[in-house]
């Protein structure tokens, strides 16, 4: 799907659908098909591998010229449902700088261009180029910072919900976030090479403004980088204690039956003594049988299994 925008100067936050590619104008791309990337890089003289290379899932973030064309790759992140459950992954977009156009390309729609057709990012111009690359850059970096918020309320809720029912679920909720932070923490690393690269830019240094908001998207996406790794430390510490508080609890409720059925097999014990058929068995059936000898034995019973209690109790077995 290929849409076309341009906006128009002193007509701030005024942003236009138009049909052709006129000087100045955004093309945004999504899901592309191949006569749609043809269509394009004959239109604009932007070779097709710097249009392909966002279509790989598994694309690193890098920074690539070629001419007058400047390829700027970036992990931007997603969120996804899956089983009931709002998942969080990062997918590659692809920035390409013209000599007329800007250029976006990403396997799907996402909200931070969104958020640009929509009127949500002020001072936005479609012929500003540079400031326009910054201006997603940036807001890449606010939605980094954003999900990483959610995803911190949502490791606390499930914390929360495991204080009270252990179930697997939870568990396994938990380690859903803890791999969307490994996945945001190395976006976010290749993302900050790409940024520091893009300082030697020279369509980037030409305006010192320029400059400045490069160096607060660096800022930001180290501290989208920091935020990572502690929500990730902090969920892995998180996960490691309930697994330990688990297995305690499962090795007490064996410690228990355990030591139930040690009780237990004492009164099976003796009265298997007490039904064989031999003779010499005490209070057995006769001329000398003692009248109370069922009740005996069961004295007998309860003696020993209370001073086998006793000394489990003294071991810590319960």
């Amino acid at each position: 799907m290929i849409n076309i925008y341009k906006s128009y100067d002193g007509q701030s936050n005024s942003l236009q659908e138009i049909e052709n590619i006129e000087a100045g104008c955004w093309i945004n791309i999504v899901a592309p098909t191949n006569q749609e990337l043809s269509f394009i890089s004959k239109k604009t003289n932007v070779p097709l591998e710097f249009l392909r290379a966002p279509l790989d899932d598994e694309e690193t973030s890098r920074l690539e010229t070629e001419d007058n064309n400047v390829l700027v790759i970036v992990d931007i992140p997603f969120t996804e449902m899956e089983d009931n459950s709002l998942t969080y992954d990062s997918y590659p977009l692809a920035i390409i700088h013209t000599e007329k156009e800007i250029i976006t390309v990403c396997l799907k729609n996402s909200k931070i261009l969104t958020d640009f057709i929509d009127g949500k990012v002020r001072s936005f111009f479609t012929f500003k180029r540079s400031r326009f690359i910054l201006q997603i850059l940036y807001r890449v970096a606010t939605y980094y910072l954003l999900y990483l918020r959610q995803i911190d309320k949502k490791s606390l809720m499930f914390e929360k919900k495991l204080h009270k029912s252990m179930r697997n679920r939870e568990l396994i909720l938990l380690l859903s976030l803890e791999k969307s932070l490994v996945y945001f923490s190395t976006s976010l690393k290749s993302n900050e090479i790409t940024l520091e690269k893009m300082l030697k830019l020279e369509f980037i240094t030409r305006y010192e403004e320029d400059k400045d908001v490069l160096e607060d998207v660096i800022i930001e996406n180290k501290q989208a980088i920091e935020m990572a790794n502690i929500y990730s430390n902090i969920l892995s510490g998180t996960m490691d204690a309930f697994a330990s508080v688990i297995s305690t609890n499962l090795n007490i409720v064996m410690k228990l039956l355990a030591s139930v059925t040690i009780v237990m097999s004492i009164p099976n014990m003796i009265s298997g003594l007490f039904g064989m058929n031999v003779t010499g068995i005490p209070f057995a059936v006769g001329s000398s049988a003692f009248k109370y000898g069922f009740w005996a034995v069961c004295a007998i019973v309860v003696c020993i299994c209370c001073i086998t209690i006793i000394i489990l109790n003294k071991k810590d077995m319960f």
